[in-house]
């Protein structure tokens, strides 16, 4: 048991010291368009299923709050929490909806769609995607594997964050970085680095 929780942390540092190799740059770039976009009046949607769901949570919390100093409140919504909303969509359409609605009916043009999903297969996230294209929304998705059906939706202008990982556990940790990168970068681009 306990070798079984050593190897656990030795692949999270090494999916960890893979993805420090690859994705700076990535994980600039998006801090970049969220800058952007909040200077321009936008906001940040974020959705995701399961653990993603979590990350796409933990994203707005830290935006809607603080990450790791007191500052104003940035505009993000998460479109994981409203139950009723996403009940009732399933109920009365399809849970290949329940992103794509909100995202409908509260994006607009130049705001941000954060998609979260290990393997970049999740149909709800790829409709909302689409709708979000559509609405001349940005994305910014967060996978692994090989990015599945996502990565064939990013623009020139969009951001891929790919996880080189096909392990979802490994994945998710990594994407927790992103997150937390992301927060800093937002927060030293918009209010001076902290000290």
């Amino acid at each position: 048991m306990i070798e079984k929780i050593k190897n656990n942390f030795t692949e999270s540092i090494q999916t960890k010291i893979a993805a420090a190799d690859v994705l700076p740059e990535k994980i600039a770039k998006a801090g970049e368009l969220i800058v952007k976009a909040l200077l321009t009046g936008g906001k940040i949607l974020s959705c995701g299923n399961a653990g993603s769901a979590g990350d796409a949570q933990r994203f707005s919390s830290n935006m809607l709050n603080h990450y790791e100093r007191a500052r104003p409140s940035l505009p993000a919504i998460a479109l994981t929490t409203d139950t009723a909303t996403i009940t009732a969509i399933s109920d009365d359409s399809d849970y290949s909806q329940i992103f794509s609605k909100q995202v409908k009916a509260l994006g607009q043009p130049g705001d941000i769609l954060l998609a979260f999903s290990t393997d970049g297969n999740s149909k709800n996230i790829i409709v909302a995607m689409k709708t979000a294209l559509a609405k001349d929304m940005f994305i910014i998705t967060c996978t692994g594997n090989d990015g599945g059906e996502m990565a064939g939706l990013i623009g020139e202008n969009d951001v891929e964050i790919r996880v080189p990982s096909n392990s979802a556990a490994r994945i998710q940790e990594v994407h927790l970085v992103v997150i937390h990168s992301l927060c800093d970068l937002i927060d030293n681009q918009l209010f001076g680095e902290n000290e």
